[in-house]
């Protein structure tokens, strides 16, 4: 097991005076700007583009700070970040996965950012996306973009089938699906089979895969079955179509939904662009966008995800210093307003909602949805949690595997990523 690094920046200051730190090429001459290096994270083609002109207008406006921009592959970032903090090489900035905040804080490779320059203007952050960026008390990061799952659909297909409104139940959305099916030809709902998308109908019945402060395991109780049997019978039935097991079934939905072939999914904001590119959604106010439909107990919800800009702790403070610089530049209403307008992302902060950003349907609808949202617990383990069901429900969708034995074998693989939790 790696040892993790001096939590306090000064510590680590002392500890690493005699090198660069930082990443590769991020040491400075005393007489020079400081460099530091960003690890990005987003859509190399989609989303930078963007960061990088922010990052040209930072250094135009600070001349003693140089960005050396890294786009770094979302499916990697999280171990290779742990991997280079771990050996006290890391990024001075790492755009961070909201779920991986825990993990890289109990391990103190974030620095603590409550009352420095990155948080100067925490009160204008919505207050669940700061709780969210928090371990233990203390904040390790400053929300960048926020997201959450919506059940998105196709206004023309509802209006032709006579529905007038979103499905407020999955039991609603089963009887809507029907309803299209019969009147357009056209299926009504795909759904996924990964965990990430199936977490909704776990909090419609009031449950979670853990409950994280009891310490216990409820991905078997009786409320997640009753749960994920909603969620399998959404793959059976008129207007349904049948569970995609295959690799490409992201994909698969996706673009069958933006040409029309499917009425409804649920899908996140990540998309809007994507959105908008199929036959379906020329005009833009034919997305349909709304709350995730409500399970037996009458809640409805979906995960919060997006990221956050952190900190590397194992920096010395000359970087920490112009890290959290750069940290408050990008995270500004105005650098977060243009983000929204360029990338189609959701902004953190409710001042970046101007009239301009709300001009688009996509933003404006999943920003209504986002009071449904809810933060993850800071679990160090807890996104891990996912893959044992990642693995189990393509199983149990894909009729190889009873729902019974599926959740069992993902409780018993659970169990070994947080042995000190009962079942």
């Amino acid at each position: 097991m790696r040892r993790g690094i001096a939590a306090t920046a000064l510590v680590a200051s002392l500890a690493l005076a005699a090198t660069a730190c930082g990443g590769d090429d991020s040491g400075s001459d005393s007489s020079g700007p400081v460099t530091i290096t960003w690890w990005d994270t987003s859509n190399a083609t989609n989303e930078a583009p963007t960061y990088k002109a922010l990052v040209k207008e930072f250094e135009a406006a600070n001349k003693d700070i140089k960005v050396k921009y890294v786009n770094v592959p979302f499916d990697q970032a999280q171990n290779k970040f742990d991997t280079a903090a771990g050996s006290k090489g890391a990024p001075d900035i790492l755009r961070s996965e909201v779920g991986w905040t825990p993990a890289f804080a109990k391990k103190s490779f974030f620095l603590p950012l409550d009352g420095t320059e990155a948080l100067a203007e925490q009160d204008k952050f919505k207050a669940n996306l700061l709780e969210q960026a928090k371990y233990e008390g203390k904040t390790y990061g400053v929300p960048f973009v926020t997201d959450t799952l919506a059940l998105v659909y196709n206004k023309q297909l509802f209006e032709k089938a006579g529905i007038t409104e979103a499905p407020k139940t999955w039991d609603d959305l089963k009887k809507a699906a029907a309803t299209i099916k019969g009147k357009t030809g056209v299926d009504g709902y795909w759904g996924s089979t990964q965990a990430y998308y199936a977490q909704s109908f776990l909090y419609g019945e009031g449950t979670d895969t853990v409950d994280a402060d009891a310490k216990k395991i409820t991905v078997n109780s009786a409320e997640a079955k009753k749960a994920y049997g909603t969620w399998l019978d959404l793959f059976d039935g008129k207007g349904l179509h049948k569970a995609d097991t295959t690799a490409d079934a992201y994909a698969h939905i996706q673009d069958a939904f933006v040409n029309g072939k499917v009425a409804a999914i649920v899908q996140g904001p990540w998309e809007i662009t994507n959105f908008y590119k199929g036959s379906a959604f020329k005009d833009k106010s034919n997305l349909g966008i709304a709350t995730v439909p409500a399970g037996s107990s009458g809640k409805a919800g979906a995960p919060t995800g997006g990221h956050n800009l952190s900190v590397y702790a194992g920096s010395d403070e000359a970087h920490q210093k112009a890290a959290l610089k750069f940290v408050n530049f990008m995270t500004s209403a105005k650098s977060q307003e243009t983000i929204a307008l360029k990338n189609s992302t959701l902004p953190t902060r409710d001042d970046a909602y101007t009239d301009q950003v709300k001009a688009d349907p996509g933003i404006a609808g999943y920003q209504g949805v986002l009071a449904a949202a809810q933060p993850r617990p800071a679990l160090p383990e807890y996104s891990s949690l996912w893959g044992p069901l990642d693995t189990e429900l393509p199983k149990i969708a894909g009729g190889k595997e009873s729902l019974d034995k599926g959740l069992s074998t993902a409780e018993t693989a659970i169990a070994k990523l947080v042995p000190d939790f009962s079942k």
